[in-house]
């Protein structure tokens, strides 16, 4: 309507004046409703030749949508295990923190496994205390053989010393039997040695790797038990955190809730603007948006980011071709619009639907001196013509509530 009114001023309006006061017509007379498109035939059709390309002009350079919502990340509060819920340390609603437990799952077999690794562990340190005895003893049975043999070897020697001095003085038979009684001794040292280092082996190598076992299947069991403990992973707010004492919590098939991390939809408004316009959207671009959380503000924006792929494109791997047809709707450009001033978002809820216009500046072209005057005037043409749209967007934001609370039907 208002590009209509003001082409209107630039063709319909000079032709009727002219009509009027130059040749003297009069309306009702000779200006008639039969006659008007005959007079005015070519301010009308001026009119609306102007009014379609200023129009154009208009939402080419200066896109708006409707399609404009503060989204934010939810994180799944989600249990690694299957359990029943055996405590709620949360309300329903309410702000946590990062590592607190926001509620418990039955932990009766964990806690049975803790203990039993638990007590392994004892059992070992105890095995390596008996160990520690068995080495002393072994030493003791090896001291004691080395005496026998000791022993043993000397009155062999002596007796053999004799019985080479003076021949038969020794009866063979005692040389030979003291020679067995060494072998055997020597055969005892041997064992007893052998003993000892089994003994050894067993407390420095054997008790300390099963040690290591058991202390490893401790602390996977106390793993197991701080799983029945569900934490929140980062600084936040639950909403609708309906889960009771008795419930059953699966995580392949539901989580228990979800977290809204803290600052969450605050920082960045996602608009999706018409494929035609992807030629348009650039990096910091000037914008504006409204609201419907925070009505009658106009909000100052820069476009900090716009995604160079369309959703609507995306596909899964699969079994089946694409069926190119089954897009029904063609998707948007995705652009991401922050305030120009900190605290722009103060006071618009997060998820918020919004109204958002993006204005294209050539201000730095013209001002390079590298355009022609004909150029340099079409685009403050272009640029001028976002006053339009800026008017438009205030115009909605006035209207918003009194459309949303009154003339929805609601």
């Amino acid at each position: 309507m208002l590009e209509l009114l003001l082409c209107a001023t630039l063709t319909i309006l000079p032709d009727y004046l002219y009509r009027r006061y130059r040749q003297g017509k009069r309306i009702g007379h000779e200006i008639t409703l039969y006659s008007v498109w005959y007079e005015l035939r070519f301010g009308i059709v001026a009119c609306l030749m102007l009014t379609v390309s200023l129009i154009t002009m208009i939402f080419y350079f200066h896109p708006s949508t409707t399609s404009a919502t503060l989204y934010y990340r939810t994180v799944p509060i989600m249990s690694e295990v299957t359990g029943r819920v055996a405590e709620v340390h949360i309300d329903v609603n309410g702000p946590v923190k990062q590592g607190e437990v926001l509620f418990r799952l039955d932990s009766t077999k964990q806690e049975a496994t803790l203990s039993t690794a638990k007590r392994k562990v004892a059992e070992i340190d105890a095995a390596m205390l008996s160990a520690q005895a068995d080495v002393m003893k072994a030493e003791g049975q090896l001291q004691e053989a080395k005496g026998s043999l000791q022993q043993a070897q000397d009155e062999l020697d002596t007796k053999s010393e004799l019985q080479k001095r003076n021949p038969g003085i020794v009866p063979q038979r005692d040389i030979e039997k003291l020679g067995v009684a060494v072998a055997g001794r020597q055969g005892a040292l041997d064992a007893a040695t052998a003993s000892k280092q089994s003994a050894m082996t067993r407390l420095s190598a054997l008790l300390p790797a099963e040690k290591a076992t058991a202390e490893a299947a401790l602390a996977e069991a106390q793993v197991d038990l701080d799983k029945t403990f569900i934490r929140a992973g980062v600084d936040g707010r639950v909403e609708q955190f309906g889960l009771r004492p008795g419930d059953i919590v699966n995580p392949m098939i539901r989580t228990a809730g979800v977290l809204i991390p803290e600052g969450a939809g605050r920082r960045a408004l996602m608009a999706g603007f018409g494929q035609i316009e992807a030629q348009v959207m650039k990096v910091g671009m000037v914008a504006e948006a409204t609201c419907i959380s925070k009505p009658w503000v106009v909000i100052p924006m820069v476009v900090t980011n716009v995604q160079d792929y369309i959703a609507a494109g995306q596909f899964r791997g699969g079994e089946q071709l694409i069926e190119a047809q089954n897009n029904v709707r063609p998707g948007s450009i995705l652009v991401f619009m922050e305030p120009l001033y900190k605290g722009g978002l103060e006071g618009v809820t997060p998820g918020s639907s919004c109204i958002a216009n993006a204005y294209t500046s050539n201000h730095e072209l013209i001002s390079s001196g590298k355009l022609g005057s004909f150029k340099s005037f079409a685009l403050h043409v272009v640029d001028a013509t976002g006053f339009v749209h800026a008017l438009l967007l205030r115009i909605q934001a006035l209207v918003l509530p009194i459309k949303t609370l009154v003339l929805s039907g609601h």
